[in-house]
């Protein structure tokens, strides 16, 4: 039995084109949509309402801090509930956003500001 080559479907050239005189910064910002900030219950999705799309991001983070995570994950599970890192950093903003100005900004003293970017690489 012969079997049909897959086709390959390309872009038109001018598209290429365009992509490619375009700075890579108005990419990254053309491709970044803010979040939506209304949480939609279970009996709400049930009734109808669309499921948010959800955001793959990435940030650094203190050794200590990452390790916090890993001691509230254990902590979880001692109350019988299991938990993804995800979930606990999306409890925690929820716990920020409910907080008073004075004791939001007292929490974001609390952390030391680190440096954005990719660590060098060690054989250098």
């Amino acid at each position: 039995m012969a079997t049909r080559p897959k086709t390959v479907q390309t872009a038109p050239l001018d598209a290429v084109k365009r992509a490619a005189s375009v700075p890579k910064t108005q990419k990254a910002a053309a491709s970044r949509k803010p979040a939506a900030v209304k949480a939609i219950s279970p009996t709400d999705r049930k009734a109808g309402h669309k499921k948010q799309k959800t955001i793959r991001d990435s940030f650094n983070m203190p050794a200590s801090d990452y390790a916090l995570i890993g001691d509230l994950k254990m902590r979880a599970l001692k109350s019988a509930q299991h938990v993804k890192k995800s979930e606990l950093l999306r409890a925690g903003l929820k716990m920020l956003a409910a907080q008073k100005d004075a004791e939001f900004l007292a929490a974001l003293a609390a952390v030391d500001s680190i440096k954005t970017g990719r660590p060098p690489k060690k054989g250098k």
